[in-house]
């Protein structure tokens, strides 16, 4: 009897996106889960400059974690990929280049199913920069809500609390919060620390 090879994976982009605290390493890290469940290969990463729990892990906020691979840029993402990679997990997306969305296009292109979390808006609730890019060409997309500090509605922006210009300032609890439509102010940066 013949064996009859498998059918080529057909690639395709999924992005998880939202505010900060609303799940999305969370949700990424348990897609990620299922596909080495399943056997497939997997391969993950993360930019650099994101630091703040460990080198070598995607950590959530809650310290779900998964080993990954640090790399400086989309080039280096794309040729660390290995031809049997199944899977492809990015986190962090927002601190990638601009160079995100091409590299995205070129893996799903050979078949890889790229699976991108990261937050859709910076501190001043500007689209962040390739994140837009990346929703507009993926085939699945992902909304995570957190829950606003001050009034408990469903948050979709990050407040930042400490005073400062810089777009890309890496933090967590302490320096950002989620905050609903109605309570975000990013004028009010540093103002909540200020008090304290």
């Amino acid at each position: 009897m013949d064996v009859v090879p498998k059918a080529p994976l057909h690639g395709w982009i999924e992005v998880i996106t939202g505010s900060m605290f609303s799940g999305k390493s969370e949700e990424l890290i348990r897609r990620l889960r299922r596909a080495q469940i399943a056997r497939q290969k997997v391969q993950i990463f993360k930019p650099l400059v994101d630091n703040r729990f460990s080198e070598d892990h995607i950590v959530s906020h809650s310290d779900m974690r998964i080993g990954s691979e640090t790399v400086k840029s989309s080039e280096e993402l794309v040729q660390q990929v290995h031809t049997d990679t199944e899977v492809v997990g990015i986190d962090e997306g927002q601190f990638f280049d601009p160079d995100l969305p091409a590299a995205c296009n070129t893996l799903a292109d050979r078949g890889k199913r790229i699976i991108v979390a990261g937050l859709d808006q910076d501190y001043l609730g500007r689209p962040f920069e390739p994140m837009p890019q990346l929703l507009a060409i993926a085939e699945y997309i992902t909304k995570t809500l957190a829950i606003c500090v001050v009034c408990g509605d469903p948050a979709n922006h990050t407040q930042r609390l400490v005073v400062s210009s810089d777009r890309v300032l890496v933090g967590a609890t302490g320096v950002y919060e989620a905050r609903c439509r109605h309570c975000f102010d990013p004028h009010l940066s540093g103002l909540r620390m200020a008090e304290g």
